[in-house]
């Protein structure tokens, strides 16, 4: 889109230049006589002199045009810019990635059906070029290869660096606005880093990392940042914590169900709130079954299960259900089968 505007802003000015150039080649003496009584003659002896030498300059002026594109254009191919890599992975030492060559939105995706179809080294190459032509998507990608080691050498720093770019560059960019998933995890991604640190690079800094979930979390309504945020506060106010965990936790996070659920039974004082507390756990549970990422929510659930007694267990399984009927019909059969396992 950048481009086509520019081009069609230098379509308006070169449009203009013209039209001022006969304007000036066909001036108003020519065709108005300015004083009575000038006779043709003397009107040709005027103008056909003036429009000679207007005509030449614009000959002048089309020709220089025409050099300096066909200079442009050769410095391109030749390689004064260092070679690149094409976007099918293959070396190209002699010509660099150019307007004329690709849009940003054609390298990124470009990178994508490379990545997805196991070309991570010739993805790698699209998804730069997009990114450091202001594509926030194809930064974030590059920003998750490096974190997680996938298809490049795991690298935090340089994970740190897109993330950073993304959120500088993107960070102001509407809610809604189509790349502001991207946008929002990379500042989760940031948040992290500053929680735990870069050795050698990022030291750790909670203060910043609360800052960045916070505007991540209310600005962008990201549940993995109101999530981090929840555990954060975890340890120092249950209310601000059970506030973020619910946020998350409506939004379908199963961690932020399974720690909402911790918070809201230690924070219990009757039989109903315990029960409550459980039901999230156990909804957390179910939806985890079978997921290694998330084994430690059903440790969780079996820890604060054990220590409840049986009207909190019968109450939290008949509030489980209700829950689970309504807003995730497709896990009854897994509910009724956890039920009998723990019975």
């Amino acid at each position: 889109m950048k481009r086509q505007e520019q081009e069609l802003r230098f379509g308006s000015i070169q449009s203009g230049l013209l039209a001022s150039r006969m304007d000036r080649m066909n001036p108003t003496s020519c065709h108005i006589p300015d004083r009575k009584g000038r006779t043709l003659a003397e009107k040709s002896s005027y103008c056909f002199p003036r429009l000679a030498r207007e005509t030449n300059r614009l000959k002048e002026f089309l020709i220089m045009s025409a050099l300096r594109k066909l200079i442009l254009v050769t410095a391109l191919t030749v390689g004064i810019v260092p070679g690149a890599y094409a976007f099918d992975g293959t070396p190209t030492p002699n010509k660099s990635i150019g307007p004329s060559d690709v849009s940003p939105t054609e390298a990124l995706r470009a990178g994508a059906r490379q990545y997805y179809s196991g070309d991570k080294t010739g993805a790698l190459s699209s998804l730069q070029y997009a990114a450091e032509n202001g594509q926030p998507m194809a930064a974030w990608k590059l920003g998750k290869m490096y974190a997680t080691g996938d298809g490049v050498q795991e690298d935090d720093m340089k994970a740190f660096q897109y993330y950073t770019q993304v959120v500088r560059e993107h960070g102001d960019d509407r809610p809604d606005a189509p790349d502001a998933p991207f946008v929002a995890s990379a500042f989760v991604a940031l948040g992290s880093y500053y929680l735990n640190g870069i050795t050698e690079g990022v030291p750790r800094n909670v203060t910043r990392a609360k800052q960045i979930f916070t505007h991540a979390a209310s600005y962008f309504g990201d549940p993995d940042a109101q999530y981090e945020l929840g555990r954060i506060y975890q340890s120092s106010s249950n209310r601000l914590a059970v506030r973020w965990f619910n946020l998350a936790a409506i939004k379908g996070h199963i961690g932020a169900q399974a720690r909402l659920g911790e918070t809201l039974y230690t924070m219990g004082q009757s039989d109903s709130r315990k029960a409550r507390g459980l039901m999230w756990m156990s909804i957390a549970r179910i939806q985890a079954d079978g997921e290694p990422a998330v084994a430690w929510i059903g440790d969780l659930h079996e820890q604060y299960f054990a220590h409840a007694s049986e009207p909190v267990r019968r109450l939290a399984s008949s509030m489980t259900d209700t829950w689970i009927s309504t807003n995730r019909p497709d896990l009854m059969q897994a509910t009724t089968a956890a039920q009998q396992t723990t019975q």
